[in-house]
């Protein structure tokens, strides 16, 4: 599974926010915002700020959803 942070760029467009606003707001680091641009991982703190200043929760800004090499793969 990967996460997909579709979620988020889409409230930030609702918003009329930036990704800069966001990171200022919510305290992240560059880093952690070019990884979310990334659909990479952020740990748990990163995401816990994001809600905080969106007022959200963590299943209104991201997804889990299957690497394109598990799609075809039967268990």
């Amino acid at each position: 599974m990967e996460a997909s942070y579709k979620k988020l760029w889409k409230i930030l467009i609702d918003q009329d926010m930036s990704k800069t606003d966001l990171r200022l707001k919510a305290g992240i680091s560059t880093m952690a915002l070019a990884k979310l641009g990334k659909n990479e991982n952020v740990s748990m703190d990163v995401l816990k700020k994001i809600c905080k200043t969106l007022d959200c929760n963590i299943g209104d800004i991201m997804d889990l959803v299957p690497e394109k090499n598990e799609k075809n793969v039967k268990r």
